[in-house]
């Protein structure tokens, strides 16, 4: 299963302070991931990417580099990420559940001013792919480059963006991006669709292989106008748990000198200029890191970080409500110490 992160900041960072060198950074989570059982696939070695937004006069576009290199032995990486600074930051590391091994297949995703990851699988996809497409508009149909059943949900977003009568295309949009508000319609609706697509597969007509086919999806998006940012923490079903995400924010960033990749959040008002979005922590601070609710969305405008419920089917009001860990662990993940750290 893959791990990501999210950066954004009232300043801009060093990608290093956050990729390299934290103790348990998005690239040591390629090798060494804490929250996975998975011993049949114990790395996130199928490529990583970073997307980075830039100076406006550069334009609103983020730079995207992936490689299909492991994290852990691209020296471009190091090169990149010791020189480069911004203020809105994704990071990606690939276990490929869906797709090859290419660089079209490596995260984030982008279009215009518009960057997407993913971590997790749409249940069933082999049956929902075909209708999948051919639902959307043929201009996100064709904006399909890879094979990624993280891109498709890429272009069912986009498609729901522009059904909701705002054009992806516009990259500027005075400088002010979609709205918080807007990106979060458009991924519930996403969300919607995918639900009512696995709904659609029939009991019968599929392999006789696939006669436990899994129609359950893992979907822990984030996406961003390089204004705002939005992240799920989803799970199709009303009995299990997501997969793990966590979410921290304070004043700076800052490496305690006296231990080596030792960082923490400090806090030292009421305020945040930084807020960060992991699947896992990149800290063994247990302080330092709040976990989302599971089937919920976490929007940061600005550097606020609000929390909503996902009201669907699969929703239970009951805030002492128990999920079942069996899924997750299923899927190489231990959920074990998200619950700890949200006790």
């Amino acid at each position: 299963m893959c791990r990501f992160l999210v950066y954004k900041g009232k300043d801009e960072i060093l990608l290093s302070n956050l990729i390299l060198e934290p103790q348990h950074s998005i690239l040591t989570q390629s090798y060494d991931s804490r929250l996975r059982l998975d011993t049949r696939r114990p790395h996130n070695g199928d490529g990583f990417g970073l997307g980075y937004y830039t100076s406006p006069s550069l334009g609103p576009e983020p730079c995207i580099f992936t490689s299909t290199i492991p994290a852990w032995n691209c020296i471009n990486l190091h090169r990149l990420s010791s020189k480069t600074t911004s203020n809105l930051i994704f990071a990606h590391v690939r276990a490929t559940t869906e797709g090859s091994l290419s660089d079209s297949n490596c995260h984030p995703f982008h279009h215009r001013s518009l960057m997407w990851m993913h971590n997790g699988n749409i249940g069933g996809w082999k049956y929902v792919k075909r209708n999948l497409a051919l639902g959307l508009r043929a201009k996100w149909f064709s904006s399909v480059g890879g094979t990624t059943d993280s891109e498709w949900a890429f272009a069912v977003f986009l498609d729901a963006l522009d059904r909701m009568g705002y054009d992806p295309d516009c990259a500027s949009l005075n400088g002010t991006g979609f709205g918080h508000s807007v990106l979060r319609k458009a991924l519930l609706a996403t969300i919607e669709r995918i639900n009512t697509l696995i709904a659609e597969i029939p009991d019968t007509g599929h392999n006789e292989s696939d006669e436990d086919l899994e129609c359950r999806s893992l979907l822990n998006f984030a996406v961003t106008d390089g204004h705002s940012v939005v992240c799920t923490r989803y799970v199709s079903s009303g009995k299990d748990e997501a997969a793990s995400l966590y979410w921290s924010s304070g004043t700076s960033w800052q490496e305690d000198k006296s231990v080596k990749g030792r960082y923490r959040m400090e806090r030292r008002d009421k305020g945040a200029d930084i807020v960060l979005v992991a699947s896992e922590p990149l800290t063994f601070e247990r302080d330092d890191w709040v976990i989302v609710p599971t089937n919920s969305t976490l929007t940061i405008h600005k550097q606020a970080v609000m929390i909503h419920p996902i009201i669907d089917r699969y929703y239970n009001p009951n805030p002492s409500y128990t999920r079942s860990t069996g899924f997750a662990v299923s899927k190489g993940l231990d959920v074990t110490e998200a619950k700890e750290r949200s006790g």
